[in-house]
């Protein structure tokens, strides 16, 4: 389902960190595995009821600029979260052929852009391990829009910070509510990434058009 993308109409490529470009292994041991660990010591309780009690409290944020904030889980849990992330930055890994893609996409004098609700320290700890920030033009976090992606106010944001047409404007991700969101805005051109974590089967799309691995796409080009 990816067809080719009409390259020649494309000025502008949007995409996402975590679980489009980077593998979100990382993100999820960390959030339901280390954390819980974590947690389940400082308070005395089970690992099975840390996890329980975090999930909820998870799923109360989701969506908000609360969810990927580094800073608000720190105080909530009382644990050192972006020190935490520090301690396993081994696992941080880019998906393969992701650096192919942004070379290409360079070579091609295409404007590459970060969009992404991760919080800044998370991005640093990224770009420090991956060395991937070299290739964008422009990196907006949804903490600097001050609107989560799956808010239509994100991406009038982005659009005058990065100064995009969403006609010729291509954007990737791993979160179809994030597609979705896009698609209402007007960005024409759309791909769901369905491997975001790489130790899980793809997931699958009825709605977009889809890649598992950045190898099928650069076939398109």
């Amino acid at each position: 389902m990816t067809h080719r993308i009409p390259l020649a109409e494309i000025d502008d490529v949007l995409l996402d960190m975590d679980g489009t470009l980077l593998d979100k292994y990382f993100d999820d041991y960390f959030w339901e595995h280390l954390v819980p660990e974590k947690y389940a010591v400082k308070h005395q309780m089970t690992f099975g009821r840390a996890k329980q009690e975090l999930m909820e409290k998870y799923r109360i944020h989701e969506g908000t600029l609360r969810w990927t904030d580094l800073d608000f889980w720190s105080r909530e849990l009382n644990l050192d979260i972006p020190a935490l992330k520090e301690q396993i930055k081994h696992l941080i890994e880019v998906h393969p052929h992701v650096e192919d893609f942004l070379k290409r996409m360079k070579k091609l004098k295409k404007r590459v852009s970060l969009v992404t609700n991760a919080h800044y320290k998370s991005i640093d700890l990224k770009f420090r391990k991956t060395r991937i920030g070299k290739y964008f033009d422009a990196v907006l976090s949804s903490f600097d829009a001050g609107f989560p992606k799956e808010s239509l106010d994100f991406w009038s944001v982005a659009e005058r910070r990065i100064g995009f047409d969403p006609r010729g404007t291509l954007f990737i991700d791993d979160t179809e509510a994030v597609l979705r969101t896009a698609r209402e805005y007007g960005i024409r051109y759309l791909l769901f990434k369905s491997r975001a974590n790489s130790a899980l089967p793809p997931g699958t799309s009825e709605e977009f058009a889809h890649i598992a691995d950045f190898s099928e796409l650069m076939d398109t080009l």
